[in-house]
């Protein structure tokens, strides 16, 4: 029998290993800004085609590359970043292994132009899938421009695989954000299809964040910095009153270098509780300066996941130093005073992390005011309205009995139509029987015992399908605003709602595009009573950010968010017609017994569960 195992073609593994470091476009934006943030840039040319499926292009002023080393980039775990194992453990830049360029070239056709300062000449390579086509000298400024065209051109299946452009685009403009707000003394640009996406330059950190976020001003922003022997932490935090609902706008750096570490993030949102609703979540870009030996970066093929030689303290400082820039700005819990702050941040936290939780001490009787209510009464406009939505055919909302049959007395012949339908009559009820509980669940009288409904679910579950309805087949009519009016989003954002845009204007939304990151909105849905359209906008597109990779569709997820922000909340108080309304319509749904998010929206109890409770 002859031998099985053999190596593989060096192509072959090149495409192998390129599936762990280039997923989609904004990899390679990714690995290309590194590169240039490493070669000492002060400026950054990013470009972009088809996001990043077309072209990627990133032009630097750095030091440029000689002949040699333009050649050599290209070859896979050449890297001028390390020399022996021990350096592996004290990285300082942004790359090192040497897969990323070797990976690309594995995947994409890429062109190289670079020069030194010192050189007459600059040098140009065309590469094809790991194939040098041609090296030649050229004219060039120093530093160095790599394009990326066509990726995937050679593994149509994984081309395949990419999202939409809206959605490629969304991904690389997060790589750009980071880069941009780890580096502010850089220079960069942003331009997608001819158009500038971003123009920054180089800044102060607290500008930078105010160019890339605009809803994010100098005053809504606190400044912090703290030394101590373990970390050094700088940068800022946004006030309480801009917090958000949803997740996106939290930075941590290492060394410059963006991380995703769920433990050190609860540390610094754990550093508002009190102060902040529990469902929101604050503004905040910090870095962190560490000792690179005690940190491992490389641990994970895109650098994002680090492990840290004491992370139970850094978790404490974080907090601590979160806890104390509030306190210094508002009347908000802070930390006891019966210690000096600076001291205990500026000390030797080698000690048990638990000795220095239990020297932290909040008084947590003061807040900085209640959580925010958001109630959309909208909804019980339209409820006392005539406008209701085309419900499905159905004889009565008693046919709860035909779905919950398996919640029926045992006695009662489930096999048997006319016992069932002789059930469903004798347990017709009036719209008087309702009766609201703590404004929150609609209770009344069946044969078996008792039906409760959470109103919000149950009405959660009602504009879900109608929503859905809405998308597919029967678009809701929009109402003309009188005045319209135009909302400026960031380029994340605006990613988003054109890649929504189809759904929400089948809904009753009437968004057209006016310009640079700007909508005008001209109408909303008819039923809709909101006087702020671009905060639920904002919010929509948030809430869809954030979910967006849950298994739902994308109709599903859109329809759940907008129902959920729609319906009418628990604390409402319903007349008996509303109440009557909502259960008909509940019962008109494909499936009542839960909400879009799959909590119960009814349950029934029995005459023999009330008598067990009453024993």
């Amino acid at each position: 029998m002859s031998d099985i195992i053999k190596l593989l073609p060096e192509h072959v593994a090149n495409q192998i290993a390129a599936g762990e470091v280039i997923q989609r476009p904004s990899s390679i934006v990714k690995e290309l800004l590194d590169n240039s943030i490493d070669s000492g840039a002060t400026q950054i040319k990013l470009i972009l085609k088809d996001a990043g499926k077309a072209l990627v292009q990133v032009i630097d002023n750095g030091k440029g590359m000689s002949e040699t080393d333009a050649r050599m980039c290209w070859e896979r775990h050449a890297t001028s970043k390390i020399q022996t194992i021990e350096d592996v453990f004290k990285i300082k830049t942004m790359g090192f292994r040497g897969e990323a360029l070797a990976s690309i070239a594995s995947v994409a056709q890429v062109e190289l132009k670079t020069k030194r300062n010192e050189d007459n000449l600059g040098t140009c390579i065309l590469i094809e899938g790991s194939k040098t086509l041609k090296q030649e000298a050229i004219s060039w400024q120093t530093g160095t421009s790599i394009s990326v065209k066509n990726l995937f051109f050679n593994i149509p299946a994984r081309r395949n695989f990419l999202k939409s452009n809206p959605v490629e685009l969304r991904h690389i403009i997060d790589e750009f954000t980071r880069a941009a707000l780890a580096n502010p003394n850089i220079g960069f640009e942003m331009y997608h299809n001819d158009d500038a996406l971003h123009i920054l330059k180089p800044a102060d950190l607290a500008f930078r964040i105010c160019n890339l976020f605009d809803e994010k001003k100098p005053d809504s922003l606190l400044l912090f910095e703290e030394d101590t022997t373990i970390i050094n932490v700088t940068g800022f935090i946004g006030k309480p009153q801009i917090a958000k609902k949803t997740r996106g706008d939290q930075f941590i750096f290492v060394n410059n270098r963006f991380i995703k570490d769920a433990y050190l993030n609860h540390a610094i949102v754990s550093g508002f509780e009190g102060i902040i609703a529990k469902d929101q979540y604050p503004f905040y870009c910090i870095n962190i300066e560490i000792d690179p030996s005690k940190v491992d970066v490389n641990i994970h093929p895109t650098k994002t996941e680090i492990k840290f030689e004491d992370e139970r303290n850094i978790y404490q400082i974080l907090r601590a130093v979160t806890r104390k820039v509030l306190g210094e700005n508002f009347n908000t819990p802070t930390l006891n005073k019966s210690y000096d702050d600076n001291q205990f941040l500026t000390a030797d936290l080698n000690q048990n992390s638990s000795q220095i939780n239990n020297n932290i001490k909040f008084n947590t009787s003061q807040t900085l005011g209640k959580p925010s209510n958001d109630k959309n009464d909208w909804l019980k406009t339209e409820y006392a309205s005539n406008r209701n939505f085309k419900k499905q055919q159905t004889t009565n909302w008693e046919d709860l009995f035909k779905i919950a049959a398996t919640d029926l007395p045992s006695e009662i012949p489930k096999s048997s139509e006319n016992a069932q339908q002789t059930l469903i009559e004798n347990n017709k009820q009036t719209s008087q029987q309702f009766l609201q509980i703590q404004k929150t669940y609609i209770a009344t009288q069946i044969k078996s015992g008792m039906l409760l409904i959470s109103q919000q679910a149950a009405h959660e579950r009602i504009l879900f399908e109608k929503y859905l309805i809405a998308i597919k087949q029967q678009p809701i009519a929009s109402q003309q605003k009188l005045f319209p009016k135009a909302i400026t989003l960031n380029a994340t954002d605006e990613s988003i709602l054109l890649e929504i845009l189809p759904e929400i204007k089948a809904l009753g939304f009437d968004v057209n595009e006016f310009g640079k990151n700007t909508f005008v909105v001209n109408g909303v849905p008819a039923e809709m009573q909101y006087n702020n359209e671009q905060d639920l906008l904002i919010d929509l597109i948030n809430n869809y950010k954030n979910n967006k990779n849950l298994s739902d569709s994308k109709h599903e997820l859109i329809a759940k968010i907008l129902a959920k922000k729609a319906a009418i909340k628990a604390g409402t108080l319903l007349a008996t017609d509303e109440m009557n309304r909502i259960v008909d319509e509940l019962f008109a749904c494909s499936e009542p017994k839960y909400s879009p998010d799959g909590k119960p929206s009814l349950l029934t109890l029995s005459m023999a569960e009330l008598a067990n409770m009453f024993k």
